[in-house]
């Protein structure tokens, strides 16, 4: 049997456990779990519901795709953005930034639209290159080699 004189609880909690039935003690510990955990986090609990849920997302193809597809990976010495584009004329009204760790495009599908990828290493300030060729824009960028690390110290 469970040492419940171990525990911190108090007689009155370990009679209300002990009388519990155990779809209360489900009930109990999905309630305290879902208190606990965050919100996206909540389909870890019934994963059958999860993936339901899941297949309901995926399989609505009325629902639209606000994402840009972008790949991107790193090689030693660059990081590679490649962003398919249906139009040509997209190159006219798009617009691209981007600070050492991210990309931020603006106005393509829509003028109102406006994305903003996380590269996948630290990028320099300048020497960025972008080309189009087969319907993809390829952006390149140079990584930062060189980081610098300081040593803090515990006292």
């Amino acid at each position: 049997m469970f040492p419940w004189n171990l525990m911190p609880f108090d007689q009155n909690t370990q009679k209300k456990f002990l009388e519990m039935k155990p779809d209360e003690i489900e009930k109990y510990v999905q309630q305290m779990m879902g208190k606990m955990l965050q919100p996206n986090m909540k389909g870890m609990l019934k994963p059958d519901e999860w993936l339901k849920q899941m297949e309901k997302n995926t399989n609505d193809p009325l629902k639209p795709s606000n994402s840009i597809n972008a790949d991107m990976f790193e090689t030693h010495d660059f990081v590679f953005v490649r962003l398919p584009l249906k139009d040509e004329a997209m190159l006219k009204q798009m617009k691209l930034f981007y600070t050492s760790n991210q990309v931020i495009i603006e106005h393509i599908p829509d003028i109102s639209d406006k994305h903003t990828l996380v590269l996948p290493a630290t990028v320099k300030r300048k020497g960025a290159a972008a080309a189009h060729r087969d319907g993809i824009l390829e952006l390149r960028f140079p990584k930062i080699v060189d980081l610098q690390y300081s040593e803090i110290d515990i006292s």
